[in-house]
Parts: structure tokens; C-alpha cells; sequence
């Protein structure tokens, strides 16, 4: 992993970045996931790094900072992450949380949060050891 590269999320890497969520999900719609990643590119106040190996995508974070959030006055949320599964047990989605920790340190957030079904084994044993516990929230639901 020494030629790996983590870096800033631009907006051509949107499509990259798509199939490795396909790849993933197996989700069959991913037009509305590329413009969400496409517009994600511009924020700059936000911290999405993708993981290049060798000029190529191999795994990207996309993450959000909410400002007075049900009573946190900063923080900020890991909304996805994916490693294209060729590549995965390697360390890429430790690199990249990593930097989005040192991102958000650098600009006085305490807090980062993230949301991961009960089921998905695998990612909250990822998340765990990444440092990631509980929180004093519940996430709830409404279907319409």
C-alpha cells in the first residue's frame, strides 16, 4: 500500500466512485447516488477523501459536518464509505477515516457520529475499531 493516496473527493471521481458502490450494494439505481457524491465534491467545508491506488479509485468516505444539530453544537457524520472489494481488509477505510478525523480535529469538531444498521456485522466491527461507540441517539423511522 505504499503508492496508496488519500485525497479530497473531486467530482469527476463521482462515477469511480458509483460503480464501487454498485459493486457493493448491488443497488441497480445509482444516478442519484453519483449527483449526491457530484455535489459533494463542492463543499468544502465537508470532509470526503477517496483512496487512490496507483491512479486509480479504490474506496472513497463521503462525510458531513451538521451545525446545532439536536443540541450538539458541532459535529460531524460519516454518511458512506466503500472499499472496492478487491481491496478491502487492507487498511484503505482506516486511512481514510483517519484523515477525516485530522480534518475535522483541524477545525475544532469533537464529535463525528455515524449511523450503521444493527445487521451489518462487518461494519460496526469496523466502525468499532475505529473508536466509534454508542450515542445518545436513536435512530428512528417514518414511512410515507
Amino acid at each position: 500500500m505504499d503508492n496508496l493516496l488519500i485525497r479530497k473527493l473531486k467530482k469527476k471521481d463521482a462515477e469511480e466512485i458509483s460503480k464501487i458502490y454498485l459493486n457493493i450494494t448491488k443497488s441497480t439505481n445509482i444516478d442519484d447516488f453519483r449527483k449526491i457524491v457530484a455535489k459533494q465534491a463542492q463543499r468544502e467545508e465537508d470532509a470526503s477523501f477517496v483512496a487512490e491506488l496507483n491512479g486509480k479509485v479504490v474506496g472513497y468516505l463521503i462525510s458531513y459536518t451538521l451545525i446545532g444539530g439536536f443540541g450538539i453544537a458541532n459535529s460531524a457524520w460519516v454518511a458512506n464509505i466503500g472499499v472496492n472489494p478487491k481491496f478491502m481488509g487492507q487498511g484503505i477505510g482506516e486511512k481514510m477515516a483517519e484523515e477525516i478525523f485530522k480534518y475535522y480535529e483541524n477545525k475544532g469538531i469533537k464529535d463525528i457520529y455515524t449511523s450503521v444498521r444493527w445487521d451489518s456485522t462487518d461494519l460496526l466491527s469496523f466502525f468499532k475499531n475505529l473508536g466509534f461507540d454508542r450515542s445518545n441517539f436513536i435512530n428512528l423511522k417514518k414511512n410515507i
